[in-house]
């Protein structure tokens, strides 16, 4: 959507960057009595933050199996809220983004593995793993929890096989979206070499889509690589990223 940058309070008359709040209250008097200003710009982020201090803070006493719902629904606000134009300007993929989409995805994997009453010692010792759950896709999912807000995850040789799905679905969906603004962005700043490579680029993602994120993770992460190298070439104007995307893309058919 566009929306005018600066709001101005028409209590106090104080003035505020939308963009950087993500709000129309008043950071002086909290009026919500406000209108903006200046010239529209394209806008799709907000500021947000992937707030699991609740569970884990749980997360050595409850079940893991018991905190799924709550990290989904945490992890799907978050993103809800995430964009990729901010005032007009493209910004990167980032990796907070990207850990937010696997975890949303690999709790959701943890929970259909553990079953009713399953998961981190199931309806027994909370130091046990049940049985539906191995020790590395406990220590996956835990490790995705405890470094969500850096974005730090796993690397691709440490993604557990029933895990593959996670990292598949989190990269695919995390471009498509990226895709989405990128596109809306070369509206206003046409760009045929980058257009056409959005388009392999959203070929690609697709086809992880539909295969349910069935794939190597090595090939999600090239997936990611690709967009986040389209990214920087529109960003920085860097050719050489734009060359580098393109040879992601054809070292991973």
């Amino acid at each position: 959507m566009e929306v005018r940058g600066e709001r101005e309070c028409v209590e106090c008359g104080t003035r505020w960057s939308y963009f950087e709040t993500g709000s129309v209250a008043c950071p002086e008097c909290g009026s919500l009595r406000s209108v903006g200003i200046g010239e529209r710009r394209r806008h799709t982020d907000a500021p947000a933050e992937l707030a699991l201090e609740s569970v884990l803070a749980d997360l050595d006493a409850v079940p893991l199996a018991e905190l799924v719902d709550e990290v989904k629904s945490t992890c799907r606000t978050y993103l809800r809220k995430r964009g990729f134009v901010r005032g007009g300007d493209l910004v990167p993929l980032d990796d907070a983004y990207l850990a937010a989409a696997e975890l949303l995805h690999a709790a959701d994997v943890y929970g259909r593995l553990a079953g009713p009453g399953g998961g981190r010692g199931g309806a027994g010792d909370p130091g046990e793993v049940s049985p539906g759950v191995t020790d590395d896709e406990e220590w996956y999912v835990t490790t995705l929890l405890r470094a969500a807000d850096t974005g730090e995850r796993p690397s691709a040789h440490e993604v557990p096989p029933r895990m593959h799905e996670a990292r598949g679905l989190g990269a695919a969906e995390a471009v498509l979206e990226f895709r989405s603004d990128v596109a809306a962005y070369l509206d206003d700043h046409p760009d045929g070499e980058a257009r056409r490579t959005l388009g392999s680029i959203r070929d690609r993602a697709k086809r992880v889509e539909a295969l349910e994120g069935g794939v190597d993770p090595e090939e999600a992460d090239a997936l990611v690589a690709a967009a986040a190298e389209l990214g920087r070439y529109l960003i920085a104007d860097d050719l050489d990223a734009l060359a580098t995307a393109r040879e992601r893309l054809r070292e991973a058919e």
